[in-house]
């Protein structure tokens, strides 16, 4: 190449600037927080499991309590954090992982009876549910997410 012309390329590139062709787009590796994704997603028939399992010891070995806001899953790790939907009214919790179940191959989770109420479906034993796990609720203090049986279906958040 001549010098006239690998100084007028080198010219060029410092007036023009670096633009990346229209059709190719750049996807910045940032969390999304108004929209979180999940790393686990499964769906299907949601139990619960009572006062008359209080008391036992889990899998995990802790004592389960029906108060508390936990759930038995085939094969999360014991303390994952899921959140349970209940698909028919939209309303979820965050339960932690405790416990190995359910033992009826139709079903996807069993939640405690204190997260069956606040996800409405303490009543009919069974509902219609996803599971989900996020990085971001990992390691962190479990709250309700939704109102229970007593409140509207469209109390959600």
């Amino acid at each position: 190449m001549r010098p006239a012309v690998i100084v007028l390329i080198a010219t060029m590139a410092a007036i023009v600037p670096a633009t990346a062709h229209p059709a190719v787009r750049h996807h910045e590796h940032t969390a999304d927080v108004q929209n979180p994704q999940a790393y686990f997603i499964q769906s299907g028939s949601a139990s619960y499991y009572g006062e008359k399992h209080g008391g036992k010891i889990t899998a995990s070995g802790t004592s389960f309590d029906w108060r508390d806001f936990t759930a038995a899953h085939p094969w999360l790790p014991f303390g994952t954090i899921v959140r349970v939907t209940n698909l028919r009214n939209r309303r979820w919790v965050k339960v932690r992982v405790t416990d190995r179940g359910p033992h009826t191959k139709s079903r996807v989770i069993d939640v405690s009876a204190a997260a069956a109420r606040e996800l409405g479906m303490f009543r009919r034993g069974v509902a219609r549910g996803s599971v989900k796990a996020f990085h971001e609720d990992q390691d962190s203090p479990l709250a309700e997410g939704a109102p229970g049986d007593d409140a509207k279906p469209d109390g959600h958040p």
